[in-house]
Parts: structure tokens; sequence; C-alpha cells
């Protein structure tokens, strides 16, 4: 990679930072380069964690080599993956926790931080490389396997998923969720909850509401023995098997030390969710860090933490830099729409719902049920995105 060339720094490879190197890499122009910065050394497609951490046989399909991102930009060469953690960002470079092409600093006129949060295994990876996390995931389906009672700790899209995938693959399973709000996925309208509750009782998975977990500072047995759960609300559970489907915590510390030079004070992270603060344009809300940009679940919008608002948060951050690159004004906003989900509620069955768009006047949701399932999600697409048309199974090993 030339030297010469102007760097655009991507810092984080998942999935709307992946979006974002490539809607950069699309439209920059050739005096610049896109460097996507990500420890891991695939991509993890977080979202056939909870399937692929009960069903055998398609966890290596999870973890898509980066090999591939940039083939559809027009300049592929310019542009790369750094197999690196950063340590922090800076105004005008970022740190590194090892060399890349011979230091641990990368200068850049822009960045992109696509961070996201912290999830619980197994909806998260410890690891960075692929084998481990394969060994991860397989693990933790012997343990479901050997277990006859399982209870989920967490009644968001994670808990839902595991706990109808489980039900379903293993009808002879007790499977319990404990959620502590009153219904499940309660920032969407409460007719998907009544709607996963309806499928709960179908499949035979019990719902505790209203109360939480204790968690022991040691954790869950993993050995297959039967042990007590203990709930805030005075009452025990037993069970063999427990799988944390847990909160999202902000992965925000890259830019904590940032400094505000907001007359109110303000600091560049909202303290009140962890979020960082952004303009429409998804540029830092702080005028002094201009060149600096959020997107993602990282990002402080108001709009769901998904892919799909994330993805038209990539594209408005790509049309942004490009006119600032051109001298121009950073113009394109990000508008806020209702929140939707994409549900699998089992091995085949899944569900598009979107919450009403009350700006328009809507007071009900709309409700796509759908039974197109496949037991590997359709995950060759998301290689296909990643620029890989796999043509032989042992590709997927990769």
């Amino acid at each position: 990679m030339a030297t010469s060339l102007r760097n655009i720094i991507v810092v984080g490879g998942s999935f709307v930072g992946r979006t974002t190197a490539q809607e950069l890499a699309r439209i920059v122009p050739s005096t610049h380069r896109v460097l996507l910065t990500e420890p891991h050394s695939h991509f993890h497609h977080l979202f056939t964690f909870p399937r692929f951490a009960i069903v055998p046989g398609q966890e290596h399909k999870a973890f898509i080599p980066y090999s591939g991102i940039f083939n559809a930009s027009p300049n592929p060469s310019s542009h790369g993956i750094v197999q690196a953690r950063v340590l922090s960002v800076k105004p005008t470079h970022i740190e590194l926790d090892r060399e890349w092409q011979g230091s641990n600093v990368i200068p850049f006129d822009y960045v992109v931080l696509a961070t996201g949060t912290r999830l619980c295994k197994p909806a998260a990876m410890d690891d960075d490389d692929k084998p481990s996390s394969v060994d991860y995931l397989q693990k933790h389906q012997a343990g479901v396997k050997r277990a006859q009672s399982i209870l989920i700790v967490g009644g968001g899209a994670v808990g839902v998923q595991m706990a109808t995938d489980l039900k379903e693959y293993y009808p002879e399973k007790e499977v319990t969720v404990v959620q502590s709000r009153p219904r499940v996925m309660p920032s969407f309208h409460s007719g998907l909850h009544d709607l996963i509750k309806r499928r709960f009782d179908e499949l035979g998975v019990r719902l505790i509401t209203g109360s939480r977990v204790t968690i022991p500072p040691s954790g869950f047995p993993t050995d297959g023995s039967t042990f007590d759960v203990q709930l805030t609300n005075g009452t025990t559970e037993s069970t063999q098997f427990v799988i944390l489907a847990t909160g999202q915590t902000p992965n925000n510390q890259l830019v904590a030390d940032l400094n505000s030079s907001r007359p109110d004070g303000e600091s560049v992270i909202n303290p009140d969710n962890g979020f960082i603060r952004v303009r429409p344009t998804m540029q830092f809300l702080d005028e002094e860090y201009s060149n600096m940009f959020a997107v993602g679940d990282i990002a402080d919008t108001g709009a769901q933490k998904a892919a799909r608002p994330g993805s038209a948060q990539a594209a408005v951050v790509a049309k942004n830099i490009q006119a600032l690159i051109e001298g121009r004004t950073a113009e394109d906003t990000f508008v806020k729409g209702p929140g939707a989900i994409h549900l699998t509620l089992g091995m085949k069955h899944n569900v598009i719902f979107r919450n009403p768009n009350t700006a328009e006047g809507q007071i009900e949701p709309w409700i796509n049920p759908k039974d197109d399932g496949r037991e590997d999600m359709n995950v060759e697409a998301m290689w296909e995105r990643l620029g890989i048309s796999v043509e032989n199974p042992r590709q997927y090993h990769l």
C-alpha cells in the first residue's frame, strides 16, 4: 500500500463497521484508502451465534475471512485490514496494541468508530482466532446436549431465539427464560411480546417475568450436575445449564479521555447511557472532533441498536466523508425510523416485526410471519457480502 495515500480508519469490523468500510471504499477518491481495524482474524456473524451455540455442524460457517471485503470497490488493493486491537483514538491518529507496517500508530484524516457493545457469551466470542471460537461453540453445544434442563437469563432477542431453537431442536428438554421486565423484548410494541409468548406456549418454553437471576461471582456449574439458581423474587429454579443472554455494555473506552470543547462542558460520551454523542451527520457532537464519526450501536442516535439502522448510518457517514474530502459541507443526515427486527422463533419459523410509525399516525405494528428458515440461517449470503463466493463446502473452513 502506498504511504502517500490519506487514511480513513474504521474502528471495528462487525456488521456496521464492515458496511461502513465497504461504502467508503466504493466512493472515496483514489487519494485516500480505507483501513478497517479489527482484532478478530475473521468477521463474526453474530446473528448466527445463538443458533450455532445449540445446533451442531454449522459453527465453522459463522467466521468469515475479511480477505474479500473490498473486492467490489474500484481500487481493492488500495484498502486494507489491520488485524490489531485499537488501544486509543486521538483526533489525528489511533494507537494499536501491535505494530502494523512498522508502527503502533496510524495517522488519519477521518475516523469512524463502529465499536458496538459487549455481549455475554455465547452471543459474542472472547477469542480472536477462528479455531478457538469454533471450539467454544462446539463445547457449548455439548453442554446444551448433556443438560436435561436449561435456564436462559434474559428476554431480549438472543434469549428468545435461543429458547425457541432449543425447545424445537431438543423438545424433550426443559427450557426456562427469566426476564427482569414484565415482558420480553420491551423496546418493541407489546404485540411482539404477545406473539413470542404464544410461540413459547406452543413449544413448551416456560417464561418467568419481573425477576432477575442472582449470578454467583464464580459463574454457574457446567459439569452437567443439577444446581439451584436464585431469583430476586425469592424463589429458586433447579437446572443443569445456564445461558446468559443479558444486556449490552457500550465499547466507549477508546474515546473516554477526549476532552470536551463545548461551552456547556458536555462530554464526548453521554454519561446517561455510555454512547458517543453524535450529530445527525453522524459526526461527533463536539465540533472539535468534526473529522470523527460514530455509527451503529455505539452512536447515541436514539435509534434501535440493530444492523438495519446501522447500515443507514454507514451510508450517511460515507457520503459525508466524501463531501468533506471534496471541500464541501457534511450535510447528509440519519433519520430515525420505528424499531424493527427479523427474529427467528425456531428452526424454520421467523417473523419480521416493525413498531408503529407514530409520526405517520400508525398505532399498530407491522407483522410478517414466515416459515422459510434454514438451519444454517442462509449464512452463505453473508459470505457473498464479504466478497467470497462459496463454490465448495470446504471453503467454510477457511
